[in-house]
């Protein structure tokens, strides 16, 4: 079943703080049209992350967005603060909300 607003894909995000961990994710945020509450049945989730110090891999990226669409049932646009355009990228970080994942 597909994650329909922002608390659920939050409160999923919370309850997998253990694999978060095991892709090396410290922070992520949603933003876009979850964040805003605009999302419908056909909108992906954008997701930024933060990884660990040398954590940022290309295996660890591409293995956490896999697992972030299975567990929302729903396409992942996954970025990294560093990918983010200097155009949009400000507005992107503005509208993000933010957690962090717990020890």
């Amino acid at each position: 079943m597909a994650v329909t607003n922002k608390e659920e894909a939050f409160r999923l995000l919370h309850e997998n703080n253990r694999q978060l961990r095991a892709f090396g994710v410290r922070r992520y945020a949603i933003f876009g049209s979850f964040a805003r509450g605009e999302q419908d049945s056909q909108s992906d989730i954008d997701v930024l992350v933060e990884f660990e110090a040398g954590e940022k891999t290309f295996d660890n990226f591409i293995r956490l967005s896999f697992f972030l669409e299975e567990l929302f049932g729903r396409k992942v646009d996954l970025v990294t603060p560093e990918s983010l355009s200097p155009y949009i990228g400000p507005h992107i970080l503005r509208e993000a909300e933010y957690a962090t994942v717990g020890a």
